[in-house]
């Protein structure tokens, strides 16, 4: 099943590439069906193109973690708390504080 939303969003993004919801939607997709490495480059492209509020950056550390890139993880999850707090998000921010903890 994943395969085929993989496959639907890939070809809405041909047709529109600066479409961030859609990428994010494919980021989604490919995470879900464990393709981490190309879940980081789908994450970090929405990232790079959007205003994410803080979601983005937590799905994209735990791609990180699942790819044992610690360092990187403990990045996204920092940008994550930072995006959470200034779109008032506060429990969103506490919760990537204690995911940055567990890593610790």
């Amino acid at each position: 099943m994943s395969s085929g939303r993989i496959e639907l969003f890939q070809g809405m993004l041909a047709t529109d590439p600066s479409n961030t919801t859609v990428r994010y939607g494919l980021a989604n997709e490919l995470f879900k069906a464990a393709r981490y490495e190309e879940a980081i480059e789908e994450y970090a492209r929405y990232l790079r193109e959007a205003d994410d509020q803080g979601a983005g950056y937590g799905k994209l550390a735990q791609a990180l973690e699942h790819c044992q890139r610690t360092e990187e993880a403990r990045e996204a999850y920092q940008r994550g708390i930072e995006a959470a707090t200034r779109h008032g998000h506060p429990g969103m921010a506490q919760d990537f504080r204690q995911s940055l903890d567990d890593l610790a």
